[in-house]
C-alpha cells in the first residue's frame, strides 16, 4: 500500500512536467491565418506582417496568407518583414491579388522571398530598380546608385537561390527594372512563382498537399483541405499611421503646419490656426521619422515662406514674392525622398505652392490695411477730426473747440474766429492742434 501511494505521487509530480514538454498537438481540422495589406512598404507594413505571423503561430496555424498589394516601398522596411517571414514556424504564403494588383519594387522581393508565392490572373510583379537613398537620380550620384543597384540585385538573387527560383529574371527586375505579368513569372524556367490562383479558396485547394521547401533546407507538406479561414485585419492604429506615413499626405500636413503656425504669428490670439498647425507638424515629423526626408527641401520651405513675408514689407517689385514662391516649389520636389513607386505628384504640389502663396500674401496685405488704419477711438482717434471753435483760437491765446461733442483747449498758428470750421493736427496733452477748415460738424452734434 505505501509503495502504491508512493507510485501515485511520482505521476501527479511527473505528470505535469512531462505533459508540459510534450508538443501541442496540432487541431483536428487546420487553420489557416490570412491576412490582407495594401499600401506602402514602411515600419508599419513590417509590424503588421509581424503581427500576422505571431497570430499563426499562436493558433498553430497550417500556413500564414498575405494578400499583398503595394506599389513599392522602404527598402531596411522589406528586409525587417522578410527576416520575420523567414523566421515564421510555419509556411508563410504570398498572394499577389485579386485581379489587377500588382506587388511591384519592395513587393518583388517580398514575393521572391515567400515560402509560397502566388498570383491571382491579370496581375504582375517586378520594377524592383532601387531610388538613392538621397532621393537623387543616377545621373546627379552614379556611383552611389551603381552601389545600390548591386547590393538590391545581390539580395534579390540570394531570395531567389534559397526559394529555387529563377536567379536571372529576380536580378533583371532590379537591374533592368524588368516587370512579369503571373503567366510570365509562372512559364520562366525555373519559375518565378509557384502557381496561379483565383482566389483565396482556390489557393489553399492547390496548396493541399504540396510539398514547400523553407529557407533553412525543410521540406513541408502542406495540409489545407478543408482548413478553417482566421481573417487577420490591420489594426486601426496601423490603419491611422500608415495614412499618416503616405509621402503625400506627410507633405500636406507639413505644408499645413507651417502655415498655421505663420497666420499664428502674424496674429496672436487666433489660438485656432496655432493650434491646427502645431499638431499637423507634429502628425508630420512622425510620418518623416517612418519616411526619409530631404533637409535642405525643409529649408526651402521655411525660406519660402520668409521670403513671402517679406514681400509686404520690403518694396522689391515682386522680387522676393517670386523668389519665394520658387522656394516653396523646388522644396516640395524635395521634401520626401522618393520612395520607390510612390512620389509626391505634380499635381498635389502645384496647387498647394499656389495656395500657399496666395494665402500667405493675401493674409499679410489684410493684416498690413489693418495697421494703417486710422483709430477710431482715444487720443489718436482725435487727429482728423473736424469740429468747430466756440472761441477764438490763435497760437498764443488758446481758446475753446468742440470735437466729438466733447469741449477741449485749443491752439492754432493761424487765427481761427469764433464759430469757424476747424481739422484737430494732433493732440499735445489735454490741448488740441488744429487748422482752419471750410466743413464743420453742427454745434449740437458729435463727431
Amino acid at each position: 500500500m505505501p509503495e502504491a501511494l508512493l507510485v501515485v505521487m511520482l505521476l501527479l509530480c511527473v505528470g505535469p512536467a512531462l505533459a508540459r514538454q510534450a508538443p501541442a498537438s496540432p487541431p483536428d481540422t487546420p487553420i489557416v491565418v490570412v491576412g490582407e495589406y495594401d499600401g506602402i512598404i514602411h515600419p508599419i507594413a513590417a509590424e503588421f506582417v509581424d503581427d500576422l505571423i505571431a497570430r499563426a503561430d499562436a493558433r498553430g496555424a497550417a500556413a500564414a496568407v498575405l494578400v499583398l498589394r503595394t506599389p513599392g516601398g522602404l527598402l531596411d522596411s522589406t528586409r525587417t518583414l522578410i527576416s520575420r517571414m523567414i523566421e515564421a514556424r510555419m509556411p508563410v504564403v504570398v498572394f499577389v491579388g485579386p485581379s489587377g494588383a500588382r506587388a511591384a519594387s519592395a513587393g518583388f522581393l517580398i514575393t521572391l522571398a515567400a515560402d509560397v508565392a502566388v498570383m491571382a490572373p491579370g496581375t504582375h510583379i517586378g520594377a524592383a530598380h532601387p531610388v538613392s537613398s538621397s532621393g537623387q537620380s543616377s545621373e546627379a550620384d552614379p556611383v552611389m546608385s551603381e552601389k545600390a543597384t548591386a547590393d538590391a540585385a545581390a539580395y534579390a538573387r540570394t531570395l531567389a537561390d534559397a526559394r529555387g527560383r529563377n536567379e536571372t529574371l529576380a536580378a533583371e527586375a532590379v537591374t533592368e527594372s524588368a516587370a512579369y505579368t503571373e503567366r510570365e513569372a509562372l512559364d520562366a524556367s525555373p519559375p518565378l512563382i509557384d502557381f496561379v490562383a483565383r482566389d483565396t479558396d482556390d489557393l489553399l485547394r492547390q496548396l493541399d498537399g504540396r510539398e514547400v521547401r523553407r529557407f533553412d533546407g525543410r521540406t513541408v507538406t502542406m495540409h489545407t483541405a478543408g482548413a478553417t479561414v482566421e481573417r487577420f485585419e490591420v489594426s486601426w492604429r496601423q490603419t491611422v499611421l500608415g495614412a499618416i506615413a503616405h509621402p503625400q499626405v506627410a507633405y500636406l500636413l507639413l505644408t499645413l503646419g507651417m502655415l498655421g503656425l505663420v497666420v499664428e504669428f502674424w496674429n496672436p490670439g487666433t489660438v485656432l490656426p496655432g493650434v491646427a498647425g502645431g499638431l499637423c507638424l507634429l502628425l508630420a515629423f512622425f510620418a518623416f521619422q517612418v519616411l526619409p526626408i530631404n533637409l535642405t527641401g525643409v529649408l526651402l520651405l521655411v525660406f519660402g515662406l520668409a521670403l513671402l513675408g517679406a514681400e509686404l514689407m520690403v518694396p522689391s517689385f515682386g522680387v522676393l514674392g517670386i523668389g519665394g514662391i520658387v522656394a516653396l516649389l523646388v522644396g516640395s520636389l524635395m521634401i520626401t525622398r522618393e520612395v520607390p513607386g510612390v512620389t509626391v505628384s505634380y499635381g498635389i504640389i502645384v496647387p498647394v505652392v499656389i495656395a500657399v502663396a496666395a494665402i500667405v500674401l493675401g493674409l499679410g496685405r489684410l493684416a498690413l490695411l489693418a495697421h494703417r488704419v486710422k483709430p477710431a477711438t482715444g487720443i489718436e482717434g482725435l487727429v482728423g477730426e473736424r469740429g468747430r471753435a466756440l472761441s477764438a483760437v490763435g497760437p498764443t491765446d488758446a481758446g475753446q473747440a468742440r470735437v466729438h461733442g466733447e469741449i477741449w483747449r485749443a491752439v492754432s498758428v493761424a487765427p481761427i474766429p469764433a464759430g469757424a470750421g476747424l481739422r484737430v493736427i494732433a493732440v499735445d496733452g489735454l490741448t488740441l492742434r488744429v487748422e482752419a477748415s471750410d466743413s464743420a460738424v453742427p454745434t449740437g452734434g458729435a463727431s
